[in-house]
Order: structure tokens, then sequence, then C-alpha cells
């Protein structure tokens, strides 16, 4: 990293940050597409203190899962990190309190939230020496302590907001996408376990080579589909041939879903993630809530509890409240 010189005459004592979740893969764009939504999200509150080094005073809305241990705890692992980066982790110190506004395990990126929100509220405290696409690579490696792989698909959309394409990893090349003024999400995250490793471990290594073409061509035309705001065209473009069939089997009721979705008028549907949130992408707000409070119903008809969110996407990211 260039040399970034902090001026601690100027460092905050105190900031408050949120991070947005995020529907990575888009239905179609498989660990290289996802976009932000307003809510849900994951607060972090920062203070500096007199004793260098970085702790964790509490965490609310986790049910006691996330550890308190600065080294364990992907938000306060990160912020070390920057810090040592930076060179000043002898020089500053710093405590964190993490408050989650959204469920660990929906498929919304929860730990990339909250991830995005610790970087962001520390490059905030020291003055913003960083931009968004230095801190990218921090992200990312707090997805690699999270999960064990290190993808960008959450926390992309998360830091820059907006719609975000992962051209390459070799090195991390992020790009901005178009974002239709009526595009929404009707998301519904269904109260049953799909943990993020056993929903990789689902995924074939092979593909056949026409599924592969089909899926390039999705993904092709959804890009084009943003660009020209052509909602017909986004629609007929978000459809996944190669993960879906596969990571369908753990979401109950996902077909049924998926038709009463598509019966209310969504562009199309699919899986938040690794699930089992799923989503349904709409052009306008109304369809979007239609979309997920009759699957909401569906789930409460067949005893599955849910939460439900309607957003449009977030085009600016984390911000200071």
């Amino acid at each position: 990293m260039e040399d970034k010189r902090i001026d601690f005459q100027n460092v905050k004592n105190e900031v408050r940050v949120f991070a947005p979740a995020t529907v990575a893969n888009m239905i179609c764009g498989f660990d290289i597409l996802g976009f932000a939504v307003d809510f849900p999200g994951d607060e972090v509150k920062m203070y500096r203190v007199e004793e260098p080094g970085v702790r964790i005073r509490s965490i609310e809305g986790d049910e006691g899962r996330l550890p308190l241990d600065a080294d364990r705890n992907t938000v306060s692992a990160c912020v070390k990190m920057l810090l040592e980066a930076l060179g000043i982790q002898e020089q500053i110190g710093v405590e964190i309190e993490l408050i989650k506004h959204m469920p660990i395990g929906s498929g919304l990126g929860s730990s990339s939230a909250s991830t995005v929100a610790g970087l962001f509220a520390i490059n905030n405290l020291l003055g913003d020496p960083l931009t968004k696409e230095e801190l990218m690579p921090f992200c990312v490696e707090g997805e690699r302590l999270a999960c064990g792989h290190g993808h960008a698909d959450n926390v992309a959309p998360a830091l820059m907001g907006g719609i975000t394409l992962i051209r390459g990893y070799n090195p991390l090349d992020v790009i901005k996408l178009p974002v239709p003024t009526e595009l929404y999400a009707g998301i519904v995250f269904p109260k049953v376990d799909v943990p993020t490793r056993d929903a990789r471990q689902l995924i074939k290594e092979k593909v056949l080579l026409k599924d592969a073409v089909t899926q390039w061509g999705n993904i092709a035309g959804l890009i084009a589909g943003l660009y020209d705001s052509d909602y017909d065209l986004i629609g007929r473009s978000m459809h996944d041939v190669l993960i879906e069939p596969t990571r369908a089997i753990l979401i109950p009721e996902f077909y049924e879903m998926k038709q009463l979705a598509l019966e209310e008028g969504a562009l199309s549907f699919g899986i938040s993630g690794s699930g089992p949130s799923v989503v349904a992408i709409a052009r306008g707000k109304d369809i979007a809530e239609k979309a997920a409070t009759r699957i909401q119903q569906h789930l409460t008809a067949c005893d599955i509890e849910s939460f439900k969110y309607v957003s449009a996407v977030n085009v600016d990211g984390p911000k200071v409240i």
C-alpha cells in the first residue's frame, strides 16, 4: 500500500456506520454479480480509546453466535489488518460495538455487511485516507475469514453500492453497472438453515458446455438490459441453469414460491446468495411487495416462519449515520 499519512490531530473520537445487505449472484451471475439493498443491514459504532489495539465492546442481535475475540471476529480482524497495513497499529486504539439488523446465514451477506461497516467506520474515523477501491481487498479478506472463500459478490455491492460485476480476481477488478430506476427486489428469508459452506459443496465442478453457453448468454443479456433499462430483457435473462437446480433442493417450497412470484408479475425469481433467502426481481415497488407478500403467506400456510424485505437497489452503499 502506498504511504498513507494519518493526521492524528484530525482522527475522530467516534463514528457510527450502516452497511447494507446484498443479493449476491443476481440469479444468473454466480460469484460475479450482486446488488445492495436499503434494508436490512448492519451497524458498527466505533470509538477511539487511549490503549492501542482493537477490541469488541459488544454485539447485539446475533443471539450470541458471533465471537467477541477480536482475532476471530471478521469486523475487528479486518480493522486490525487495515491498521497494520497503514503501520499505525501501535499508535491507535479502537473499540467496536456491532449491531446486527439482519439474520446470520440468511443469504443476504450478513458477514459482508458487518465487515464493510467496520472497515468503512475505521477509514472514516481516520479521516478517509483510503478510497473504497483501496478498502475492497480488506473486505474480501473478511469473507475469507467468514466462510473460507474470498469472494467479492457480497462485499463489492455492500461497499460500492448499486449493482457490481466482479470481472476478475487476479487482480481484483470490480465494475459498477447501471441501475434502472424502477428495479426493485422483494426478498423473503425463510427461517431454515442453509449454511454457506454446505451450499457451495453441492455445486458441480464440471458443467455441460451447452449449459455454460446458456448461462453466458443470460449474463450478457442481463448486463445489456441494465445499460438500456430494458426490463423485458432483464427478466428473460435472469435465469440460472447451473446453480439453482442444485441449491433449490435445500430450500423448502422453492418452486412453489417461484410460481407465485411470477404470477404476481415479477421479472424473475431466484436464490439470494447461497440461500435460503429468495428474491423476486420486479419492475416497481408494488409488484415486488405483492410477490414477497404472497410468498410469505404461502410459507406461513406451510408452517415456515419468514421475514420480508422490499427495497429498491441501494446505490450509495455504507453511510455514516
